[in-house]
C-alpha cells in the first residue's frame, strides 16, 4: 500500500467527511412525534365469570326415592302404587285394560298438559299428561299397554327416573309389580 503524503490528508480528510454527509443523507427520515391519543373513557368492567354450574350426578348414582311398591287390584284393576310405607302414594301404575293402556299417574299440582319424562337404562321418553283422565292432585300420562317404554321401565337394571314439570324428580326401583300391571294390561 501506498502511503499518503501529509499534504494530501487533509484533501482525504474533506473527501471522507462529503462521503459520510452523503450517507447520511440517505438514512431514513426521523419517526414522526407520537401524536396523543384523545383522553378516553375508562376500560369497561368486565363482570366477574359466574361459577361453575355443580357438576350435574349421573341419576343413576343418585339415591332412590325412599319408598316400595305394592301391588293390588283397585277398582277391578291391576294397579301398582309407590310410597313410602304408611305414607302418601307418589306415583301409580294402573292397568286400564278395556282401553288397552297403562297409565301413569304422580301426585302434583300442576294442572293442563305437563310435560313429564320417564329415563330408563335404554334412554329417556317424554310424556305428555292427560288433564281429562287426572284426578284432582295427580297428572297422568296415557302409555298403549304395547309401548317398549313399559317393557324398558319393568326391566331398567334396578331404577327408572320420572321427571314431571315443576315437580322434583323422583328415582323409583324396578320392581316386579311394575311389570305385573304390565303384563296384565296386554
Amino acid at each position: 500500500m501506498k502511503a499518503i503524503a501529509p499534504a494530501e490528508r487533509p484533501f482525504s480528510l474533506t473527501l471522507a467527511a462529503a462521503a459520510l454527509t452523503l450517507l447520511g443523507a440517505c438514512a431514513a427520515p426521523p419517526p414522526p412525534a407520537a401524536v396523543p391519543l384523545p383522553a378516553a373513557a375508562p376500560p369497561a368492567v368486565r363482570p366477574a365469570p359466574l361459577p361453575a354450574p355443580a357438576p350435574v350426578a349421573n341419576w343413576r348414582d343418585v339415591a332412590i326415592t325412599p319408598g316400595v311398591w305394592r301391588w293390588g287390584m283397585a277398582d277391578g284393576k291391576s294397579t301398582a302404587t309407590f310410597g313410602p310405607p304408611g305414607g302418601t302414594v307418589l306415583v301409580r301404575l294402573t292397568c286400564e285394560k278395556f282401553l288397552r293402556e297403562v297409565r301413569l299417574a304422580r301426585v302434583s299440582a300442576g294442572t293442563g298438559h305437563v310435560p313429564m319424562a320417564v329415563t330408563t337404562t335404554t334412554g329417556t321418553r317424554p310424556l305428555l299428561s292427560e288433564p281429562t283422565v287426572a284426578a284432582p292432585g295427580w297428572i297422568v300420562a296415557q302409555i298403549r299397554a304395547g309401548d317398549p317404554i313399559l317393557d324398558a321401565i319393568a326391566f331398567s337394571r334396578g331404577r327408572f327416573a320420572l321427571d314431571v314439570a315443576g315437580e322434583a324428580p323422583l328415582y323409583l326401583p324396578s320392581w316386579p309389580e311394575i311389570a305385573r300391571v304390565v303384563e296384565d294390561c296386554r
